[in-house]
């Protein structure tokens, strides 16, 4: 099958972000520091003194050989020996320190330059001796007990100055959040869980508990005095009103002194009824409607028509334009809230946030099970961290070296190290010449 466009683009991007990392690696290695140079300096400096010290011996050599063959005495064969086991310390010695970064003379010698040769190799064998000793469970669990990072936290976190900072970056994350994030985007997401979840949940039946609940206590009796109140007013200001509306429909053939009288019947009634139940509790109207609401609290919760019309209803008003806006708004409010609470040092958002700081943080500080609990958290996220990406983060390790080019790699670690391996070939010419002077008097015992 054929590879879309838009696939190779993406390979090409990955393929040369990765050559971007290389390179930027490989700049780094290549390049000596002044710290490096000064080491490389101090390398050259034992370099010359190791050398100086085998061109000595050798001297030594030369000269107790001449003074042996001039009859110079016994001591002159007890100089050679240690000076001829010198020269062989040295050269061991050198042989060994100079193979680890290149081949000693030029010659293809097996074993040889193993740095630059086995860089790869020693790179693997550092990532996994680096997971298996030091992101093992048990030495990490181990590490972070002995830290006590509970009890630590808890007393850094007692400090009001601390607590100060820590709510500070809290709110700058929190505003940096919300301001990075699109209203549009959470609009919609917030729109679409409040929907999904209302239309999921029927509300028929916690309505309708709702309302048995509201008319066993009478709490609805303050809103029917309210309503009631209200209608009364209205009655007495738009009497006309009532009068002429009545009057317009009674019929045509009816003279127009009856409309009138009819009207003035009908609105002088309206007024007595909403006179008498705003001032009389007991009125049978006010019964009639408390066992109406009762009757429909129960339908609500156990007529299936009534649940139905009351799920048809729901639906029609939830997916209408102007709720789903209306929604869709209380994330901006929210926003706008959260971010102006955030800003403002002496808000109760941030002054809650900074108590429970204070608060945790004395508790931790004071209490062994609280430590423990945050010492047992952060062990097993660490734990979980070094088990579940243990290889990913060893291969950080592996394709780092990897990334390294040869030459300069053996140069940077000579740098490093090779000031303390010339001191090895120092101690072979020194360690050579003893032995060699040692054997050299304990065959000449024998011999004697």
């Amino acid at each position: 099958m054929e590879r879309t466009e838009a696939a190779e683009t993406e390979d090409r991007g990955a393929d040369g972000q990765h050559a971007r990392t290389g390179a930027v690696t490989n700049r780094a290695m290549t390049t000596f520091s002044p710290a490096d140079e000064e080491k490389r300096r101090g390398v050259r400096r034992m370099k010359l003194t190791a050398t100086g010290l085998l061109l000595f011996v050798a001297l030594v050599y030369v000269l107790a050989k001449w003074a042996s063959h001039q009859g110079a005495g016994a001591w002159a064969g007890y100089v050679a020996a240690a000076a001829e086991a010198g020269m062989v310390g040295a050269l061991a010695d050198w042989f060994a320190v100079t193979a680890l970064f290149r081949r000693p003379l030029g010659l293809p010698i097996p074993h040889t330059a193993i740095i630059p040769t086995k860089k790869d190799q020693l790179g693997v064998s550092l990532g996994d001796f680096v997971g298996e000793n030091f992101l093992s469970e048990d030495v990490v669990r181990g590490r972070l007990r002995a830290v006590g990072i509970g009890s630590r936290l808890g007393a850094w976190l007692s400090v009001p100055e601390h607590a100060d900072r820590v709510t500070a970056e809290l709110s700058a994350a929190l505003r940096g959040a919300l301001t990075v994030l699109r209203d549009s985007d959470v609009q919609a997401v917030v729109g679409e869980a409040i929907t999904r979840r209302a239309d999921a949940q029927e509300v028929a039946p916690g309505m309708g508990k709702l309302l048995e609940r509201i008319v066993a206590d009478g709490g609805h009796r303050r809103a029917v005095d309210v309503l009631v109140s209200r209608a009364h007013d209205w009655l007495v200001l738009h009497g006309d009103s009532v009068m002429d509306a009545v009057q317009g429909g009674a019929p045509g053939w009816t003279p127009r002194f009856v409309d009138r009288k009819v009207g003035e019947r009908v609105y002088k009634e309206l007024l007595r009824f909403t006179t008498e139940m705003r001032d009389m509790p007991a009125h049978p109207a006010r019964g009639a409607l408390d066992r109406f609401l009762s009757d429909f609290a129960s339908d609500l919760q156990s007529d299936t028509d009534t649940r139905a019309r009351i799920e048809r209803l729901k639906g029609e008003v939830l997916h209408r334009d102007e709720v789903q806006d209306l929604i869709a708004s209380v994330w901006t409010a929210v926003r706008s809230m959260i971010v102006s609470a955030a800003e403002d040092e002496r808000s109760e958002l941030r002054l809650r946030v900074r108590a429970s700081l204070l608060s945790l943080g004395a508790r931790m500080a004071a209490d062994p099970k609280v430590q423990g609990k945050v010492d047992g958290w952060l062990e097993s996220a660490a734990v979980y961290v070094v088990t579940t990406y243990r290889k990913e983060i060893t291969s950080l390790i592996t394709d780092t070296v990897a990334s390294w080019d040869a030459e300069h790699t053996t140069r940077k670690i000579e740098a490093n190290i090779g000031r303390d391996l010339q001191f090895i070939r120092i101690n072979g010419t020194v360690v050579g010449s003893l032995a060699g002077l040692l054997i050299y008097t304990v065959s000449r015992a024998l011999g004697a």
